[in-house]
């Protein structure tokens, strides 16, 4: 019974009224996917759902070219004024998980601001929120530390490549070590281009550093898929700061948090 499950079952059909924070979401959605040339597509789920990452089932080649005929993120259609979301092409689905986690996380810290709560950290699976200052320790003026995970840790427990302050800002990673099966001596992981239907292997992590988390979330995944060259462009161009590791681990900074950042050499 979802705003979401409506959209949906009507496309190709008509649109379809939406509360103001569907819309809003849908639409910062979109302008992800307008700023990563479609890398972050919330219509790429037809094709995400042939994946099997439980059991290191690869899909059939056909079935994937015929479900990537239902994706592009320009199928979606928001209508600001009259509050609705129109997909204009029948069996086109849109599915949220790319960016919910992280526009959970900004509501969440709304809520506890509204509150009264001054200070704190909400962590919705791998999309961080922090806000106001933890009681300073030492030197470090009282900002949250955050790790940034080694995506070829050779050990069970986490290993961080890096850590950095923060305070009143979103951190997002997407990396191919999340979800991911090896065959055949090639690892096939769940960031998949929305242009192929399959992974990309330009990356091994991006991490994604702004004042919204709903944005870290998707642009994580977009800038992941883009790659480093086109992605360190992207956050240049937006503002954001960020964190790629490539191919070969050779590893990207943005010039806002080059100073900020401090090694695990």
């Amino acid at each position: 019974e979802s705003e979401v499950s409506m959209i949906n079952r009507n496309a190709g059909e008509r649109p379809v009224k939406v509360s103001p924070e569907t819309l809003e979401i849908i639409d910062k959605a979109l302008y992800a996917s307008e700023n990563t040339e479609g890398a972050f597509d919330i219509t790429v789920g037809p094709v995400v759902r042939l994946w099997d990452f439980q059991n290191n089932v690869l899909p059939d080649e056909k079935m994937i070219k015929e479900r990537l005929k239902l994706v592009g993120y320009r199928n979606v259609i928001v209508d600001k004024e009259k509050s609705t979301v129109f997909l204009k092409t029948k069996g086109v689905q849109i599915d949220l998980g790319g960016i919910i986690k992280g526009y959970a996380a900004d509501r969440a810290v709304e809520i506890l601001k509204k509150n009264r709560i001054k200070s704190g950290i909400v962590a919705v699976a791998g999309d961080i929120k922090m806000f106001g200052k933890r009681p300073p320790t030492g030197s470090d003026n009282g900002l949250w530390n955050v790790g940034i995970q080694n995506p070829r840790q050779k050990s069970d427990r986490d290993e961080i490549i890096a850590a950095i302050g923060l305070s009143d800002t979103g951190i997002s990673t997407s990396g191919d070590y999340q979800k991911f099966f090896i065959k055949d001596g090639k690892r096939y992981h769940h960031l998949l281009n929305p242009k192929t239907g399959y992974p990309v292997y330009d990356c091994q992590s991006a991490t994604v550093i702004t004042k919204d988390a709903v944005f870290t979330d998707a642009f994580a995944t977009g800038i992941f898929i883009l790659g480093p060259r086109k992605g360190m462009d992207v956050l240049k161009r937006l503002g954001f700061d960020g964190v790629i590791v490539d191919r070969d681990g050779k590893i990207h900074v943005t010039e806002g948090i080059k100073d900020k950042i401090k090694w695990n050499n």
